[in-house]
Parts: C-alpha cells; structure tokens; sequence
C-alpha cells in the first residue's frame, strides 16, 4: 500500500533530523528522589543494581543487561508514578492508556487484550515468568508495566504473537525503612484501602509487604464486588556476588459477571447503559490465585553470571453468568451457564549471560532453558429458566430496565475436560557490538510443546506434541550515543487449542501450530536521559490458520492468513522536572488475507481501530500543587470478524489534581470521562458489548511514615 511505503520514506529521512538535533549527552540513569516524579521506562540508557526484578533480569525484551535504546523492539511501559497519578489499580486500566492496546469485555470474567490486531488471554507474564490463567490482576504490588510488541517466542515461548504484557513487581529496598497508605473513595461508591511496608534487615536484606482491599461499585445495575490482596517479598545478599529474592502473593477477586449489552441494527444497543443483561443473583466471577516465586542471582565473574527462577501458580475459579444473545428492541434473548476451572502451573528458568570480548567484537551471549508443567480442569453446566412449558436453555424476555428473569436451575455438567501440558525449552542469544555504531542481535529458540488432554463426558483422549524452532534478528545502528536506528524479524508460534489449551479435538490434534512473523523498523532516541521518542514500523502475518477445505471434505485446512500493517510514535518520560508524559499514537490496518473458518479474505480484523491516541500529562506548579490531564481517542472499529456491528469512535477526556498538605500527606482528585462521553470501548463479540464509565471522581490521600 503506497500510504505505508510513504510512511518508511518519513521514517528513514526522520533519523537523519533526529541525528542532528540529538546533541545531548547521555547519563547514567539517577536515583529519582523522594517526592520526584518518574514516567521514564526504567533504564533506559544503563541498567540500575541487582535489586529490582527487571534490573536483575536485564531488560524484559533480551533477558541482559541491555538499555531500552538498544532493543530492536518496541516498549511501551507505564510506571508507577504514572499508576498512582491516574489512580489505577487494575491491569486493564493501566492498559487502555498504552496505545495500540484494544481492550476485550474477557466476558466479564477476565483481563483480555489485542494487541496488533492479535487476541490474548494468556499472553501475561509476572517478571518474565508467565502467568497465563484467565482472570483479572491488580497492580497494589506492581512496580512498573510493560508491554512489549511484536512476536516473542525467543524470549517467551510459545504465544505472544501481538505481543505480550508484563508485570514487575515492587521489590524490597534493603536501605530504606518506610510506611505508606492509600485512601481511596469514588463517586460510584467504589473505595479502596492499601498498604506498602518496607523494613531493611541488618543492611543484607529486606522485607516489602504490600496488601489491600478495594470494594467495586459503577454505573452498571447491581454490580459490587471486593478483592483481597496480600504480597509479602524478602530479598537477600547471600555474600558478595549472590542475591536471592523469595516472594509470595495471594488475590481474591469477586464480583458480579457483566456480560455487557446486545447489539441492535450494526450498533451497540442504545438506552440500556446501565441496565444488566444477567441475574444479579447468579452471574459471578469468583477467583482465587496463589502465586510463589524464588529467584537466585550470582556473579559468577566480572562478565559471568547466572539466575534461577522456580514460580509455582495455583488457580480456583468460578464463573457464572446469565448472557444476552440478541434484542429485535423489544425482547431480548438469554441463556447461560456455570463454570469451575482450577489450574496449577509449575515453571523452572535459568539463564547464564556473558559479557566479553572475541576478536575485537563484543558479545552479551545468552543461553537459557526454561521448564513448564501445567495442569488444568474445567467443567460446565449450562443454565436452565423455568418455563410454562418446562425449563429452557434459552429464553426470551420483555425488553426493560430492569429484566425480570424466571428462575434459574443448573442442568447436569456437560463438559468436563482435563488437561496436562509440558513444555521444554532452550535457547541462545548473541548481541554482538561491531564497532561503535553497529550492534547485531541474533539467537533461537527450540520449544517442545507436549499437550494431552481427556474428555471426561465422553472418556476420548487427544495429544499433540510439536517442536518447533523460533528465531529472531536484529540490527541497531547507533550513529551517536542517544540514538538508535533498528530493523528486526522475529517469529513465534500458537498450537491449534487455543491459547488456554484446555482440549483437543480429534481435528485440531492433527493440525501444525499458527505462525506468527513481524518485520519491524523503528527509531529510539533518548533526547536527555530520562525522555524516551520511539517510532516504528511493522508488518505481522499470521499464517497456518484454519481454512475451510476447498475439496469439500468438511476438515479444516491450513491456509487462512491475516496481515496487520501499522506505525507508532511514543514519547514516554520527564520533558522537564516539573512536566511527564506518557503519549503514544498507533496506526493500525489488519484484515483476513486468505479465507479461514472465521470469515473470507478482505474482512477486517475485530477490534482493530486504525487511529488510537493515548496521551496522559502531569505538570507540577509548585512542590505542593499539579494537575494532570489524558486523552484517549479510537476511531470506530467492528466488535468481531462478522464485521455486521461497529463501536462508534469515541474520544474520552480525564483530569486530576494534587495537593501535598505536607512531606508526609498528599491528597488527589482524579475526574474520568470529564465530558461524559457515551462510547463503548470492548465487547466479546457482536451482542457482549461493554458500556463505558459514565463521568466520575475519585479522592485519594496517600500517608508516609
């Protein structure tokens, strides 16, 4: 397409400005003080001490010690302070001010994301490791979130063809002794109490405990809900050159499942924002997630070191819901179901890294292996409404603000389904610095993937094992310090079950896992260094994705495809000690390049709006006083691959005030939706669609010790 060629042109003659207006030096990264604001992605010219979680792992996208500048990727990270401004506590809030990000409804149940057109459950990490159950995370114990685009099987696995999403967690400081709490009230009724503690022990360790409980509250007809937090974490110096870190975290998330509202003629359906399309009684989203992790680090020499990492996840969960189906505007359609899913994950990584010099070349060399053992259940009733003529799965009632629903009855479990997963892999990376300007990144992954699964209705087993390999390359030209020009390719794969492989059917179980490739160009540039300017270019085809069969058979063949092409522009980091900004715009252009089962070649891609901005500011007019702004825009985009429902484009508008009473108190205000924009920014589907927040405030004091 001539408008993306176009787009390289400006790209490429971009650098050459960039070279000649980038003239300031580059600096180690400082130690941001206390009261100081940081929106910069951490490290972004040098790596900070072992302490922290991403630190210690070098950065998230090579696994060493590499400056953000230096990866042939694009990063978007939101950091704490940018968090605690906008007062977000959950993940998918934090993610609808990434642009390029689409958030899915996830049924109520779930965080769930698109990114670069690519639909995920599971593409979630906690420090590296993954944390693939679906449910939705808090950040109380979050330090930092990063998102990391494009395919990334080397350093991930299998999965991650969009992209991927990773959690840092805050890690104990072994200098500094402190309390601090968080108050929080909105005009929905929703309020939120939280404490992070930090206690040095005898100068060679330290222990953080962050805990919370935020009760749940919004515009939508009877929806509450609460969740429990509790993350201990103790870190440790075990002599000289080791470190070990011990952590542990417990969440408890309940509340009211909204599936949201149905659509009507191509539209969400108007008028019924607040009405809830279930059963205030039954719909339900219950979890239970206990997640311990260990990691040791050790110097083995000056350019030598190891780490090992063991994470051991347990998740319960209950999900119940009563879901619309359809509305003719004077009735609605309804049914449901009932379903209890309990998973235990077991992960073991170790990585060595060496940092040397052959034959005039330097070398960052990464070899790792990672272990992954997974098993999970699942098992489902569907819902049954009594009816003169006997109970029904499915029922049609009066169209109103508040539904009257018959009464609901379980019928006997009609799925039930276990799985076993393993995995093994290995992999090698070579950063290779040529001279001055010129850096070379190359490695491999081999990943075998071993699933069996079991019907247990109808006792048929099913098992797939594939192994596959999963390059990546990259260039960075450097012709200054503060500067970077990348290309990259990168590959990752996706069996055919799904991205919870939960079952197998006897078709899928014959069929080779989906391809992911993305090209990307992009330029990063570090103008002072706590300020990071990125733009980038990239083309993602996936391929192997089921198609009907041409011959007539009825069986599934591997030839539909998808291509997305887009361009992002970031600025993320401090323009001033007074101004920070988080800003990103994204052009997106997906669509089915070959038929699939899903829908025919030239159908755009769900969810996918070609033109999204997300820009969020603080500016600081005194030590004591700020206000924040953000926006958020999306074009309209379609609410699934039928392309027959489109969510209107929407702009939303947010607004926040500080106040530091003293060095100790701080007070915050935070207004969402300033406007009052009627929009629907997620849906599962053509007839989940989620209604937006209408216009809100919250008040916050946060208290230091």
């Amino acid at each position: 397409m001539s408008s993306y060629r176009g787009l390289v042109g400006t790209l490429l003659a971009g650098v050459t400005v960039a070279a000649m207006a980038a003239s300031a030096p580059v600096l180690a990264s400082q130690k941001v003080e206390d009261g100081e604001r940081n929106y910069a992605p951490g490290d972004i010219i040098v790596i900070a001490n072992w302490s922290g979680y991403a630190s210690d792992d070098g950065s998230t996208s090579t696994k060493t010690p590499t400056a953000l500048i230096d990866t042939p990727q694009a990063v978007s990270v939101v950091t704490r302070d940018q968090l605690d401004d906008q007062n977000v506590r959950q993940l998918g809030d934090a993610l609808r001010y990434v642009a390029g990000i689409s958030m899915e409804s996830g049924e109520g149940n779930r965080d769930a994301v698109f990114i670069r057109g690519q639909e995920s459950t599971a593409d979630f990490y906690l420090n590296g490791l993954r944390d693939d159950a679906q449910y939705y995370r808090s950040l109380y114990n979050i330090e930092r979130v990063e998102v990391l685009k494009g395919a990334n099987a080397l350093t991930f696995g299998r999965g991650g063809g969009g992209g991927i999403v990773n959690r840092v967690s805050k890690a104990p400081d072994m200098t500094d002794e402190f309390i601090r709490t968080n108050t929080s009230l909105d005009t929905f009724g929703g309020f939120s109490l939280s404490g992070d503690l930090n206690q040095p022990i005898l100068g060679e360790a330290g222990l953080r405990i962050n805990a919370t409980y935020e009760e749940f509250d919004s515009h939508r007809d009877f929806y509450d809900g609460r969740f429990i937090g509790f993350a201990p974490t103790v870190a440790a110096r075990l002599g000289e050159n080791t470190g070990l870190i011990l952590a542990y975290s417990y969440d408890d998330d309940k509340r009211l499942a909204d599936r949201g509202n149905p659509s009507l003629n191509g539209r969400p359906l108007a008028g019924y924002d607040r009405t809830l399309f279930g059963d205030r009684d039954f719909n339900l989203s219950d979890t239970q997630t206990h997640i311990a992790r260990a990691r040791l680090d050790h110097d083995v020499s000056d350019g030598l070191s190891v780490n090992l990492s063991v994470q051991y996840a347990h998740y319960d969960k209950i999900y119940a819901n009563v879901v619309p189906s359809g509305t003719d505007g004077a009735s609605v359609t309804l049914s449901g179901y009932r379903n209890k899913t309990s998973r235990e994950n077991f992960i073991g990584q170790g990585n060595l890294v060496w940092q040397g010099d052959t034959g005039g070349a330097g070398h960052t060399l990464l070899a790792g292996f990672e272990v992954m053992s997974q098993d999970t259940s699942d098992a489902r009733a569907l819902v049954e409404f009594a009816a003169a003529g006997g109970p029904e799965t499915k029922i049609t009632v009066p169209l109103v603000r508040e539904l009257t629903i018959p009464a609901i009855s379980l019928r006997p479990i009609s799925r039930s389904r276990d799985s076993q997963l393993t995995t093994l892999s290995a992999y090698i990376q070579d950063q290779v610095e040529i001279g001055e300007m010129l850096q070379l990144i190359a490695g491999v992954r081999f990943e075998s993937f071993d699933l069996e699964t079991v019907n247990l209705i109808s006792g048929t087993p099913a098992d797939r094992k594939d192994e596959k390999w999963s390059p990546r390359f990259g260039l960075v030209f450097k012709p200054i310090e503060n500067l970077s020009v990348y290309a990259s390719y990168t590959e990752s794969f996706l069996p055919q079950s799904g991205d919870q492989f939960v079952i197998l059917s006897s078709e899928t179980a014959t069929l080779a896992p989906e391809k992911f490739e993305n090209l990307e160009l992009g330029i990063k540039w570090a103008p002072k260094p706590d300020l990071l300017v990125t733009a980038a270019l990239f083309r993602l085809d996936r391929s192997n994705t089921r198609a009907p069969d041409p011959g007539g058979s009825g069986l599934a063949v591997l030839t539909g495809s998808t291509r997305v092409e887009g361009f992002e522009v970031g600025v993320a980091g401090n323009l001033s000690k007074n101004w920070h900004v988080n800003a990103g715009y994204t052009y997106l252009d997906g669509e089915i390049a070959s038929d699939t089962t899903s829908a025919v070649a030239g159908t755009t891609l769900e969810q996918l709006p070609r033109h999204h901005l997300a820009v969020w500011s603080r500016y600081d007019f005194t030590e004591r006083f700020g206000l924040g702004a953000g926006i958020v825009h999306a074009s309209k985009q379609f609410s699934s691959v039928s392309n027959a429902v489109v969510l209107p484009a929407y702009t939303r508008v947010d607004a926040a005030a500080y106040f530091n009473v003293n060095y100790n108190i701080a007070l915050q205000l935070n207004v969402e939706n300033l406007f009052d924009e009627t929009y629907y920014a997620s849906a599962h589907g053509d007839n989940n669609i989620q209604p937006a927040r209408p216009l809100g405030a919250s008040v916050s004091a946060t208290v230091k010790f």
